[in-house]
């Protein structure tokens, strides 16, 4: 597994647990608002921790965290990920992984072997507009549908989530994300934040009353929905 980055607590991304992070290289999207870009534009980079060595950390914090949250990048990318995941069960872990839904199969396998305790899938933005926020021109929805489907039946904990962005999202887009994902468990939605590493730069969040408008447009196909991070 090659890990760019290790954050060592959190007690927000993994709800309900105390865990660490782990940062995986590369990503099959080109998200403009990514706040991870170096991880998706510079995976060539040398790791920046060892698996022994993270493996090292987490036999010290048995006891002390609860999880471990695997994000990206895209970590269904990586061809070792079931045995990693399975490495960290067996420190008595449970697991969250964070996907944008392009490896359905990926998915379904890790979720059928009970190696997952929690998923985080991004939805990117409305069907007709998933191509030009994932950066990609004629765009395949067929995985991000399946694995969709996959969650909404699949019987493990899990969330759907949206970073709202001013030039790419409409409240039209809000509405027929909440008609794609109907009767999903959870739904958030989060504003957009420059975290100073993105893909492109000209991008800004809507403000908290925007943000809240948003939020009710959703009431009646996804009740859950929430506004997350404001």
């Amino acid at each position: 597994m090659k890990i760019m980055g290790l954050q060592k607590l959190t007690l927000l991304d993994f709800p309900g647990r105390t865990a660490c992070t782990v940062f995986t290289a590369g990503c099959n999207f080109r998200c403009p608002f990514c706040h991870n870009a170096s991880l998706v534009t510079h995976i060539e980079e040398n790791p920046s921790c060892s698996e022994e060595e993270f493996f090292k950390f987490l036999k010290k914090r048995q006891g002390i965290l609860d999880g471990v949250c695997i994000t990206g990048g895209e970590p269904t990318l990586q061809p070792d990920l079931e045995e990693f995941i399975i490495k960290i069960k067996d420190l008595g872990y449970e697991v969250k992984l964070d996907t944008n839904g392009y490896n359905p199969k990926v998915l379904e396998n890790l979720i059928a072997k009970g190696l997952l305790n929690y998923v985080a899938m991004d939805i990117k933005n409305s069907p007709s507009s998933y191509g030009k926020t994932v950066g990609i021109e004629q765009f395949n929805l067929a995985p991000i549908e399946e694995s969709i489907n996959i969650l909404k039946n699949s019987g493990v904990d899990y969330e759907f989530r949206t970073t709202v962005v001013e030039e790419l999202h409409t409240p039209h887009d809000i509405v027929a994300i909440g008609k794609w994902i109907s009767g999903a468990k959870k739904y958030f939605l989060q504003s957009f934040v420059d975290s100073g590493d993105l893909i492109k730069d000209g991008m800004h969040g809507y403000d908290k009353n925007e943000m809240e408008k948003l939020v009710k447009l959703l009431e009646k196909d996804v009740p859950t929905a929430a506004l997350r991070g404001q």
